[in-house]
């Protein structure tokens, strides 16, 4: 079960800021096969400090990790390429998070060679090359927050019950595939956060993406970023 009460997204217009996410936000969701866990932590591309480090400079600090969630980019299939304000936003990051369906091996390059940490999964339209590079579950510790992530996890229905079964030792599940936002926390205190796509809105208003911040355990200002559509060329 969630807490809370869920919140919709607008339909009649597209935010020109990024917009906290209250949890739970409950949108629609599609109906998968739950991915089969596999334990992987792909290497950094390069290496960063995590919260709990203490700095030589100051010696009672710590290092909050800045973290971009993104999903489902379909490049070049649904988009030429990713929005502007998204690679800025990976460019910042300490670590990109991707959900899988990369589609396109030269995204996943380009996101490795421009992300300082990447983390990644496959996803059901992810072949070859990218199914060989890419786990079905990856795990990774940030900032003292235990994050597991896959593509699938299923019918929305029961969906809190079946991640919380299947992940009793994770703080935080990151999940795509149906292309919407979702933000809910189960009974045994497990978040489920899902950040859509930037780049194929499906049934929502805009496509989206996700920042937030992991310290001292916690996972904080979690942010839902609009992608506004692309004006067809004159």
């Amino acid at each position: 079960m969630s807490t809370g009460a869920a919140v919709m997204a607008p339909t009649d217009s597209v935010a020109s800021s990024a917009v906290p996410i209250e949890a739970p936000i409950c949108w629609t969701a599609c109906s998968t096969a739950l991915a089969a866990p596999v334990s992987c932590s792909p290497t950094p591309t390069r290496a960063r400090l995590d919260c709990g480090t203490k700095v030589a400079a100051c010696d009672d600090a710590v290092v909050p990790v800045s973290v971009v969630f993104i999903s489902d980019t379909h490049v070049p299939k649904r988009a030429r390429d990713l929005p502007h304000s998204l690679w800025s936003e990976i460019e910042s990051a300490d670590v990109v998070v991707h959900a899988g369906d990369w589609v396109d091996m030269a995204m996943f390059d380009e996101l490795e060679g421009r992300a300082r940490r990447l983390v990644g999964v496959c996803g059901n339209n992810d072949h070859g090359a990218l199914r060989e590079r890419l786990p079905a579950v990856a795990r990774v510790e940030l900032g003292g927050v235990r994050f597991a992530v896959v593509h699938e996890t299923g019918d929305a229905a029961g969906r809190e019950r079946r991640c919380a079964q299947r992940f009793p030792d994770v703080d935080v599940l990151v999940f795509g595939h149906s292309h919407i936002p979702w933000d809910t926390t189960t009974a045994t205190g497990l978040r489920l956060l899902n950040p859509g796509s930037p780049t194929d809105r499906r049934r929502q208003p805009y496509g989206t993406y996700l920042t937030a911040v992991a310290c001292d355990g916690r996972l904080t200002d979690v942010v839902l970023h609009p992608v506004p559509a692309r004006r067809p060329a004159r």
